[in-house]
């Protein structure tokens, strides 16, 4: 349910650049991609797919994952700004890069990067928090000083104490985006509904997890809805 809607992007995307480079396995790079929630079930697809994170537990847990499943997952530790140093240049057909913008020092400096390693033509997959969602949650639990303080805050923070350092609003990562040098196409919104349906409703219900997700893939391009997602997903291409 929480991903439904970037997989179903991912697989246009995926559709897209197989057709156009008559490749039928791309070379994908999931930057911070963690455990391999994608990377996996893009091997799996039968793409070569490169993990670059900084944690080394993480990319254990890639491996392990990646083993129980079959597949091969190439795994380098490195933070996303230094795609350019452990990867060739004009290498990739795809790269994600989903909760990486929230926590990298330099914004910029991780997508320049992300440039630099597609190839003319290549896709970038990129996720991040909403400040506006964060907002909507403070305010669900009664924390309505720190959600007054996310919409009055420029990077989106509701405090010292927020896990999140930085948030984007749909504009500011299209900005973020064109200024590295990316044509933007789609934005969808993430989690719009998922987040706030309380767990009981839709396990306690026979088709009610099918019926979220084609609510949510609805909400996705709302005019309204999108921008009150938990996260925001915005597909660019390098001109």
């Amino acid at each position: 349910m929480r991903t439904a809607v970037v997989w179903d992007a991912l697989r246009s995307v995926l559709a897209e650049r197989t057709a156009a480079t008559g490749r039928e396995g791309l070379d994908i790079v999931d930057a911070g991609g963690g455990t391999g929630g994608f990377a996996v079930p893009l091997a799996a697809l039968g793409h070569t797919v490169t993990v670059v994170d900084p944690s080394p537990d993480s990319l254990a847990a890639l491996e392990r994952r990646a083993k129980e499943r079959g597949v091969g997952v190439s795994a380098l530790q490195g933070d996303a700004d230094d795609l350019g140093k452990l990867l060739h240049r004009d290498s990739a057909d795809l790269v994600l890069c989903h909760s990486v913008l929230e926590y990298v020092e330099d914004p910029i400096s991780a997508l320049t990067a992300v440039a630099g390693v597609l190839r003319r033509g290549g896709a970038v997959s990129v996720l991040a928090a909403n400040p506006v969602a964060s907002a909507i949650h403070r305010a669900l639990v009664g924390h309505f000083d720190e959600a007054r303080a996310v919409l009055d805050d420029p990077v989106g923070s509701w405090g010292d104490r927020d896990p999140t350092p930085r948030r984007f609003s749909a504009e500011t990562l299209v900005e973020l985006m064109t200024a590295t040098g990316f044509a933007v196409g789609a934005i969808h919104g993430v989690r719009v509904f998922a987040d706030l349906v309380p767990s009981r409703l839709v396990d306690g219900e026979p088709g009610a997890a099918e019926a979220l997700v084609a609510l949510e893939q609805a909400a996705a391009t709302h005019p309204v809805l999108r921008d009150i997602a938990t996260q925001l997903h915005v597909l660019g291409h390098r001109a």
